[in-house]
């Protein structure tokens, strides 16, 4: 069964180069992707997660202005009645000194994952496999040899 994951870029954020390369990634692992692009507001993720029956919303931010981007934005989530899964990656702070601290606000906030810009696509889908409880793709299931 196919899992489908919202995907865009935050508040006035205009760097595209990051999420379009895990967009490939996760629609290669075999995800359904709705990618809103750049400067998406929270509504908009609310909004596409609710329209597309999505079980998780990857928020990416790379000017350093997360928390304020990200502010109520998990009380939305909580008042549209979505049971979905959050992820934020990027540079989430500026200044960014402590990632461990950074990490500990965005949990506190209500993320389920927390990444830094450093992160590699591969890490951020073994986690959301196991997250959405997803053993194997449909094709990683075809390839594989059954014997009895």
């Amino acid at each position: 069964m196919t899992k489908t994951v919202i995907l865009g870029v935050i508040g006035s954020d205009a760097h595209v180069v990051g999420i379009t390369i895990l967009e490939q990634a996760l629609e290669a692992a075999g995800f359904d992707v709705v990618n809103l692009g750049v400067q998406s507001s929270q509504e908009e993720f609310v909004e596409a997660a609710s329209a597309n029956d999505a079980e998780a919303v990857l928020v990416s931010s790379l000017y350093g202005h997360a928390k304020q981007d990200c502010e109520g934005f998990h009380q939305l989530i909580a008042d549209s009645d979505l049971d979905v899964t959050t992820y934020i990656g990027g540079n989430l702070a500026v200044g960014q000194d402590d990632f461990e601290e950074t990490r500990k606000f965005f949990r506190e906030m209500g993320f389920d994952r927390v990444f830094d810009s450093e992160t590699d696509p591969e890490e951020a889908i073994e986690a959301l496999r196991a997250d959405l409880d997803m053993r194997s793709t449909e094709s990683e299931r075809e390839s594989q040899t059954v014997s009895a």
